[in-house]
C-alpha cells in the first residue's frame, strides 16, 4: 500500500489537520511521486522498514507494554518517503531527516524501532546506530526502548546481545549505542545511523556536525533529528528549522534533507481544538485529546505554564518564561540591502561593553514610511574563540557572514564603533542624526563622534526613560514595522532579554538568570528608541 497517497488524500480532503509545512512538504513528495528524475520510488524498499517494525518490535510500557507495535499512517508516509526513493543503483535519496513533532506522540519509540531496523535489517556490514543526546539519561530513552524491544522479540534476541554499553550484532559486527552530547566522544565513529533525540535543548551545534561528519564512508547513511521546540535561541535547532523553511520555500536546494514540521500555524491557534492535530499528529491513537485539554485548561489558570504548553504541545518556538518578547514577535525573516537605503537618514544607539559583554552599534534608517535596521557587533578578537565557547554561539560563523568584527588585541577599541557609521555615511550616504548612548564610561569614545560630526544624547538607563519607548518598540515587532535584516545576533539578544517591573509598571531590559545570553543587541537597539521617540516628528519630516 502507498501510505504516501492515503495520508496526501487525508490532508487534501480536509480529514486532517496539519500544518502548512506539512502540507506543502507532501505536495512536493507527491509530486516527486508522480514525476521520477533522478530518483524513483521502490513500494518495496519503502515497505521493508515498516513490516520490520510491525512483525518484530513490540512496546514495552503503559497500556500497549507487550503489544507489537502498529504505526499510524502519519508514521508509515514517513518511513515510506525516507527510505523509498531511490537512485537507479538502489541507494537512498534521502540522507537527513528532521523531525519536529509535540511531546507524547510516540518519537521515543518510532526512533527505537527505525535504529533496530538500521542496526540489524538495512542490509549494512558494521553498522555504528548512535543516539545522541545533550544528556546520557535522555541519550538512553532511546536506547533503554530499543533493549526492550530486542528482548521481546525472538528472533532479535537471537542475533542481537545487549553488551554493557551497546547493543552488538555478532553476524555483521554492528552496534547500537547511546552517546551523551560531547564532541569528543564522537571523533573516530563511523555512523551509519545516528539518532538526534531533543536538539532543542543542544547549545554546542558542534556535536552535530561531527555525526554528520562521522558519516562520510557510508553508502546511504542517514541521520534522523527528532524534537519539539524549545525554548533555546539561536541554535541548531533554529538553524534546521530554518534550512527547513528555506527548502520548502525554493530559496535554497538540499536534495539529500528534508523535513516534516508538525505545528500549529499561529499562535493562537492553541484555544481552538480542532488544530491541535497540526502538532499532534498521534492525536487520538497515541495522544489522548483529554491530555491536551488538561494542559490548555492549567495554561489558562497559570500564564507561566503558556510558554511551556506553547513549545511542548504545539511545538511554537518561545523565548521562555520571564521573556520580554516572543518568538513570534521578534521573528521576521525580511530583509534588505544597505545600497537600497542610499541618501537615508538614521538615529544610533550603542551598547559599549565591559570585557565581557558584547559591543553594539545600531542604526534605525527611515526610507518612506518604513524603518530598517542596521547593526554591527564587536569583540576582542583574542577572545572570541573562549567566548563562542562560553556563550555556546558560532561568532566564528557571524563574522563570516558580517554580523560581527573582531577587534584586534583583548578589548574592543571603540574607534571601530565610530569607523563603522563612518562606513554608513561615507560609503552608502546613510547620516546618522543623532545616536544615543549610556554615557557612564565612554567620555573618550563621545568626544570622538562629535569630532566626527555626530550629535551624541545620553540615555539613562533606567525604567523611566527606557518604559515607553519599549512598548512602543514591541508593538512596531509585532507588527513587522521594523526590518532589521533577520539577524541572527540581535533575535538572539531580543529573545534572551526579560523585564523588570517598578511599581509604576514602567519596564527595563534585564538578562535573565544565565548571564551567558546577551542582551546587549537589544539594548542598543532600545537606546535607539529612545532617541527615536523623543525626536520622532523631526525625524520623519528629514
Amino acid at each position: 500500500m502507498n501510505y504516501i497517497l492515503a495520508y496526501y488524500n487525508l490532508i487534501k480532503s480536509g480529514k486532517i489537520e496539519v500544518s502548512k509545512k506539512i502540507a506543502k512538504q507532501y505536495e512536493n513528495i507527491v509530486y516527486e511521486l508522480n514525476n521520477p528524475d533522478k530518483y524513483h520510488f521502490d513500494i518495496n524498499k519503502a515497505n521493508r522498514p515498516i513490516e520490520f517494525i510491525e512483525k518484530f518490535c513490540k512496546h514495552s510500557k503503559g497500556q500497549w507494554a507487550g503489544k507489537p507495535v502498529i504505526l499510524d499512517l502519519w508514521q508509515k508516509a514517513i518511513i515510506q518517503t525516507v527510505f523509498g526513493f531511490v537512485d537507479d543503483k538502489g541507494f537512498r535519496k534521502y540522507r537527513e531527516v528532521f523531525i519536529v513533532v509535540a511531546r507524547k506522540n510516540g518519537k521515543s519509540t518510532l526512533l527505537s524501532a527505525i535504529g533496530l531496523y538500521m542496526l540489524f535489517a538495512d542490509g549494512e556490514g558494521g553498522a555504528q546506530v548512535c543516539c545522541v543526546a545533550s544528556k546520557k539519561d535522555q541519550a538512553k530513552i532511546v536506547f533503554e526502548e530499543a533493549s526492550n524491544m530486542v528482548s521481546q522479540s525472538k528472533l532479535l534476541k537471537k542475533h542481537i546481545r545487549k553488551r554493557k554499553g551497546d547493543l552488538y550484532v555478532d553476524l555483521t559486527f554492528s552496534t547500537f549505542e547511546p552517546l551523551a552530547s560531547d564532541s569528543n566522544t564522537l571523533d573516530g565513529l563511523n555512523m551509519h545511523c545516528g539518532i538526534l533525540d531533543e536538539v532543542h535543548a543542544w547549545k554546542d551545534r558542534n556535536i552535530y556536525d561531527v555525526s554528520k561528519q562521522s558519516m562520510g564512508a557510508r553508502q546511504q547513511p542517514l541521520l534522523f533529528t527528532i524534537t519539539t521546540a524549545g525554548f533555546v535561541r539561536e541554535n541548531i535547532y533554529d538553524s534546521l528549522y530554518e534550512l527547513s523553511e528555506d527548502i520548502l520555500n525554493g530559496v535554497k536546494k538540499d536534495e539529500r534533507f528534508i523535513a516534516f514540521i508538525y505545528e500549529l500555524d499561529s499562535r493562537k491557534e492553541w484555544l481552538i481544538p480542532k488544530m491541535y492535530q497540526k502538532a499532534n499528529p498521534g492525536l487520538g491513537t497515541i495522544k489522548s485529546m483529554e491530555y491536551i485539554k488538561d494542559q490548555v485548561k492549567r495554561a489558562k489558570n497559570d500564564k507561566n505554564y503558556l510558554p511551556t504548553l506553547l513549545t511542548k504541545d504545539f511545538n511554537i518556538r518561545e523565548t521562555g518564561v520571564g521573556a520580554w518578547l516572543s518568538f513570534e514577535v521578534v521573528d521576521n525573516k525580511e530583509m534588505f540591502d544597505l545600497k537600497e537605503l542610499t541618501n537615508c537618514y538614521g538615529i544610533g544607539g550603542v551598547d559599549l561593553s565591559s570585557v565581557g559583554d558584547l559591543t553594539c552599534a545600531s542604526c534605525l534608517i527611515k526610507k518612506e514610511q518604513k524603518l530598517y535596521l542596521a547593526q554591527m557587533y564587536f569583540i576582542p578578537e583574542e577572545r572570541a574563540e573562549q567566548k563562542e565557547k562560553e556563550d555556546k554561539v558560532p561568532y566564528s560563523i557571524w563574522k563570516e557572514n558580517g554580523y560581527i568584527r573582531f577587534c584586534s588585541g583583548a578589548r574592543v577599541n571603540f574607534s571601530d564603533v565610530t569607523e563603522w557609521f563612518n562606513e554608513l555615511r561615507d560609503k552608502y550616504n546613510i547620516f546618522t542624526v543623532w545616536v544615543g548612548y549610556d554615557q557612564w564610561g565612554a567620555p573618550q569614545w563621545a568626544e570622538e563622534m562629535k569630532n566626527n560630526g555626530y550629535t551624541l544624547e545620553t540615555v539613562i538607563q533606567g525604567a523611566k526613560t527606557m518604559s515607553t519607548p519599549m512598548k512602543i518598540l514591541a508593538a512596531d515587532l509585532e507588527s513587522k514595522k521594523i526590518n532589521y535584516n533577520n539577524n541572527p545576533i540581535l533575535k538572539w539578544c531580543l529573545t534572551n532579554t526579560q523585564i523588570e517591573i517598578d511599581k509604576n509598571d514602567n519596564i527595563r531590559p534585564v538578562k535573565g538568570r544565565n548571564a551567558k545570553q546577551r542582551i546587549d543587541g537589544a539594548v542598543s537597539l532600545i537606546d535607539a528608541y529612545v532617541v527615536y521617540q523623543r525626536h520622532y516628528d523631526d525625524f520623519f519630516n528629514l
